[in-house]
Parts: structure tokens; C-alpha cells; sequence
């Protein structure tokens, strides 16, 4: 690649079943000149998701041999729209490529905030914080005290809430997570009371075991196994707040089957409530204000786990897809840090 290069990464079949490489193919193209009301930005930072794995099967954020879609942080190096110069830093959705032509409306600029690493702005504070912040605080309302079951805890969602979970003052924390690697990670250092190996066995059992007194609120970015073990571990007017459904992603023609004990829902009062973050954009400066002092401080570390090069942003996301990660899963340009 040079600097006339710009590569873009394109799905070029559905997948059935887990996705390899072959799915995607890395198509070279000039640099693009922004039009009129436009700017070129040059991508630095990306973010690989689970929703991306969703995404692949229907067209509704991918076509097929188009451009992907994806949360990226890029510089502006040139400009034909107002409010928009050279070297500035900004946010967007126009990711899986080196260089994106952007309106201002498709931007949101990056805030300076003094001491904070770039990387938090597709971590903590970007649509993964965001989802375990509104998850916690606004979906489930989690209260100081109360008992907490984080399921995937040690993905970029999982781990983020944990940490918030700790700011905010929750009583015990309990996470899966899918190694004793991972495990070890949420004990040592996210600061979770307890966790457990999926793998292990029965998930209703294991979370049992872990949290023999129950639970107040859960927050669910798994479906099947694990929103019936939350089921099971809440006590009664618990929350839970679900996020998404991992295990479904690879086989959405056969869904898990719901949980066997829906009506405890009833015979417990428990609230359960699935949201999309992109509905909740309006918490984002209340994030800010919550979390920027504590990345300031030290109280609030990254879980992330960096891919250097986008020349491996499709192994960085199937890396994540199989559970390679610990924390938020990033793809940065060579040689920059993070």
C-alpha cells in the first residue's frame, strides 16, 4: 500500500455457521478527494464487535462486496466541509477501510480530555462503555450494594461493566467468562468477586455456585444458557438487562430455545429489558462525566487487547469471535500508539 492507496474490506459471501477469511476479500483503490461538504480522514483506530458477526448475515449494515461498516477514529487530512480541518480527530462509522470521505454529520469530534489514551474513545467511552453504562444505570439501575451477574464478562462490554459496576459501588460481583485465562483476568484484576469457565458445566450450576445468595441484577450480552442462569440466580424484583445474544450469532437458523424458566420472570417480578445503545446516544456526555476522572486517576484502567496493522483487522475479528480477546478488541495502524 501506498499513500495513494486506500483498501477497503469487503464481505463477499454470507457465512453459514462460524465465518473464516475467505468471506472477506481487501480491494485497493485511490484515495478518494473529499467533494464539496465533505472531508478525507485518515482511519488510525478500529473496533472489531460481536454485532459485526450479526451483521453478516442480512443486509440491513452489510452488503455484499461493499465497503463493512464499523466504530473508527480517524484524523481529517483534508477538508471541503465547515467545521471540519485538517488534523483533527473524530469519530465514526465508516470503518473496515484506511480512509473514509465523510460528512459532518456522519463525525463526531473527539474530545480532548488531557491523560486519556486514544483507545478509551472505542472502549470505555465509546459504544461499549456506553452499552454497560446504560445497561447498569439505566436499564437495570443498579443500586450501591446490590449483587451483580455480568455474563461474557471478560469481553470489551463485560469487563467495562464490571469496572463501572465497581465505581458505582455494587455489592458482589460475579462474571463467566470463556478460559481460566479470562477467569483469572476478571478476579486479579477487574475487580469481580467471583467467576467461572462456561465450559465447565451447567451454567445455571456454576453461577449457582458462584453466587449461592442470588443475585440483584444481571447483565446479559449472552441469551440461552446464561439468561437462564440469570433467571435462576435473581432474587426476587431483580433486572436484568440484556444486551445481546453471542450464542446465537453463528447459528441464527437454530436458535437457542428460551429459557425453561420464563415464567420465574412472573413468580419473582423480574424486570427484563433488551436495548440498543444507538437509542441511548444521549447518555454519552454523562459517561464523560463519569469515567473521564476516573481514566484521569487511575481508578478506571483499559481492558484491551490491540491488533497492530489493518492488514489483520479480519483476524482480529474472528480472533474475537473465538474468544481471544480480553477486554474491547481493537485493530490499530501500524506503529501508533494506542
Amino acid at each position: 500500500m501506498t499513500n495513494d492507496t486506500m483498501i477497503t474490506v469487503q464481505q463477499t459471501a454470507r457465512p453459514e455457521g462460524f465465518p473464516t477469511p475467505a468471506h472477506f476479500a481487501f480491494v485497493e483503490a485511490p484515495v478518494p478527494g473529499p467533494a464539496p461538504g465533505t472531508a478525507l480522514v485518515e482511519n488510525l483506530q478500529w473496533s472489531v464487535d460481536p454485532y459485526h458477526r450479526e451483521a453478516m448475515d442480512g443486509d440491513f449494515l452489510w452488503t455484499l462486496d461493499s465497503p463493512m461498516e464499523g466504530r473508527t477514529l480517524g484524523r481529517v487530512l483534508e477538508s471541503r466541509a465547515p467545521g471540519l480541518s485538517p488534523g483533527d480527530l473524530v469519530l465514526h462509522r465508516k470503518g473496515w477501510r484506511t480512509h473514509s470521505v465523510l460528512a459532518p454529520d456522519e463525525v463526531r469530534p473527539v474530545p480532548d480530555f488531557e491523560g486519556v489514551p486514544l483507545a478509551a474513545h472505542l472502549s470505555v467511552l465509546g459504544g461499549t462503555g456506553l452499552s454497560a453504562y446504560v445497561g447498569l444505570t439505566r436499564i437495570a439501575r443498579l443500586q450501591p450494594g446490590e449483587d451483580l451477574f455480568v455474563s461474557a464478562a471478560a469481553g470489551g462490554v463485560g469487563t467495562a461493566a464490571g469496572r463501572f459496576a465497581r465505581l458505582l459501588g455494587a455489592g458482589r460481583l460475579v462474571g463467566s467468562a470463556g478460559s481460566a485465562r479470562k477467569v483469572a483476568h476478571l478476579t486479579e484484576r477487574v475487580g469481580f468477586d467471583a467467576a467461572f469457565d462456561y465450559h465447565d458445566g451447567p451454567v445455571t450450576q456454576l453461577l449457582a455456585k458462584a453466587a449461592p445468595d442470588g443475585v440483584d441484577v444481571a447483565l446479559d450480552g449472552v441469551g440461552g444458557d446464561h439468561l437462564e442462569a440469570s433467571i435462576d440466580a435473581l432474587r426476587e424484583y431483580g433486572r436484568i438487562a440484556w444486551v445481546g445474544a453471542i450464542a446465537q450469532y453463528h447459528s441464527l437458523s437454530a436458535p437457542p430455545p428460551a429459557p425453561r424458566n420464563l415464567f420465574d420472570l412472573v413468580e419473582k417480578s423480574i424486570r427484563l429489558e433488551g436495548f440498543l445503545v444507538r437509542n441511548h446516544m444521549d447518555a454519552q456526555a454523562e459517561l464523560y462525566d463519569f469515567a473521564v476522572p476516573h481514566l484521569r486517576s487511575g481508578r478506571l484502567p483499559l481492558d484491551v487487547t490491540v491488533t497492530e496493522g489493518f492488514d489483520r483487522i479480519v483476524d482480529a475479528f474472528l480472533g474475537m469471535l473465538r474468544g481471544e480477546n480480553v477486554g474491547k478488541a481493537l485493530v490499530s495502524r501500524s506503529g501508533m500508539a494506542i
